[in-house]
């Protein structure tokens, strides 16, 4: 057993976040024979409850360490210890989906308040023919995010700046590339998740009104919503009792998108 929870105050003493900080501890649990392999972890409640942690943090901390190969997250069971880690493993971590969709909230709303300043009648275009092709994928067997990915990447060439534009490029390479971002985003593909087109087509209208103020808040709703998204995916059961839970941390989101 632990001395004592991870904390707030300790994450911030050694640089760590606060689901590394759980990482670690987990982590710690597994090495000194506390699970045996095959055995299941606390669920996502009680470790919120015993760590003094959101479930948002819990489920980062699980997520770091399954794409490593110690744990297995079956939905609807909860965490299984798969492998126990050896002498020299240490836990290592990667841009989370969380935390990539954060920054995306902070650098795509204001993208789009600066592309419904330039884009053009062809780029608007271009842009109705993306929120139909969304549409359209959304019917096919397996989930597709291509003309997501394009419709975004259009918006970002619509800023005319170049390092928008490269920036949130990255934003998408590092959403395949993340074992901790491809694994959760998996998660939501397999759970049936898909691009909502009535919040492409929000973010279509105030871009055809040239208004920036509406294309920030309709950027902001959608990637909000993809945040709500992800922190369900795999608890489609328990969603009223986990979004009271978790009203805290998603306000911290949205603070953080307001600013």
């Amino acid at each position: 057993m632990p001395s004592r929870p991870p904390t707030i105050g300790d994450a911030l003493a050694t640089g760590d976040r606060l689901y590394q900080r759980l990482a670690r501890e987990l982590f710690d649990q597994l090495g000194s024979g506390r699970y045996a392999i095959g055995d299941r972890l606390p669920a996502e409640r009680e470790l919120s409850v015993e760590y003094s942690v959101s479930r948002p943090a819990v489920r980062e901390a699980l997520i770091a360490l399954e794409v490593q190969g110690y744990i297995e997250v079956r939905v609807g069971s909860g965490a299984f210890v798969r492998r126990l880690p050896g002498q020299d493993d240490r836990p290592g971590f990667a841009i989370t989906a969380f935390e990539l969709t954060e920054a995306r909230l902070v650098f795509e709303g204001e993208a789009a308040a600066l592309a419904a300043i330039h884009i053009t009648d062809a780029e608007l275009g271009e842009l109705a023919t993306l929120v139909e092709r969304i549409g359209r994928e959304n019917l096919l067997p397996d989930v597709t995010e291509d003309a997501d990915r394009d419709f975004h990447h259009l918006i970002a060439k619509a800023t005319r700046n170049a390092a928008i534009q490269m920036t949130i490029d990255e934003f998408w390479r590092v959403r395949t590339t993340s074992p901790e971002c491809a694994l959760l985003h998996a998660k939501a593909r397999s759970a049936n998740v898909r691009p909502v087109v009535e919040e492409h087509h929000a973010i279509l209208v105030a871009l055809r009104d040239h208004d920036p103020v509406a294309a920030r808040a309709a950027m902001r709703a959608h990637l909000t919503a993809v945040m709500d998204h992800l922190l369900f995916t795999t608890e489609e059961l328990a969603i009223e009792e986990t979004r009271r839970s978790l009203a805290s941390t998603r306000a911290r989101y949205r603070a953080a998108a307001a600013v």
